[in-house]
């Protein structure tokens, strides 16, 4: 065996090694903040009943609103994962394996591009929401935003790790190993 081969095989086991664990990892996030859904449906059923027959909650919309944020955003690498995105069909369903990995490997790669801005972007917004002696909401309520965007950080990062390994699948059935047919 030679030396380049050894070293293919390395970042091979190397690239799949992070492939499988950024794959488990937003796996078990997004099953289970699937059910916060549940959890969404719970606040805006209790803002509806205090609403009705107690004095009205002042908290229920914003919660009822940080819950679909969480909800979303740890949910994003779990959807892109389960390849629950949104294509246009009307020729990538036609196209073979290949072709479809080398414009998913396009898409994906301007995907990390946008993923990279906006966690630098919510970072900003994360230190000037915490440096400013917590940066609240204007409403009644006025919660503090910080932990809010904390997890929309997290998310950011996961959505960023969950493309990393997208493109790298992609790349690697473009140069023919079997990784699954995409969903």
């Amino acid at each position: 065996m030679r030396a380049g081969d050894d070293h293919g095989q390395k970042m091979l086991s190397l690239v799949q090694s992070y492939i499988k664990a950024v794959d488990t990892m937003n796996y078990r996030i997004g099953r289970v903040v699937m059910y916060g859904i549940f959890l969404m449906m719970a606040i805006l059923l209790w803002s509806s009943i205090s609403k009705t027959f107690f004095v009205p909650s002042l908290w229920t919309l914003e919660v009822a609103q940080f819950a679909m944020v969480a909800y979303y955003m740890l949910g994003g690498p779990y959807s892109i994962q389960m390849g629950s995105n949104v294509r246009m069909d009307l020729l990538y369903g036609e196209w073979n394996d290949h072709r479809k990995a080398q414009i998913d490997a396009m898409s994906v790669f301007f995907l990390i591009v946008y993923l990279i801005f906006l966690l630098w972007g919510g970072w900003e917004s994360f230190q000037y929401s915490i440096s400013y002696g917590g940066e609240r909401s204007p409403s009644v309520w006025r919660p503090y935003l910080w932990p809010i965007k904390a997890i929309m950080l997290v998310g950011i990062f996961l959505m960023l790790l969950q493309a990393i390994s997208e493109l790298f699948k992609d790349i690697l059935r473009i140069k023919g190993h079997d990784m699954g047919a995409k969903v």
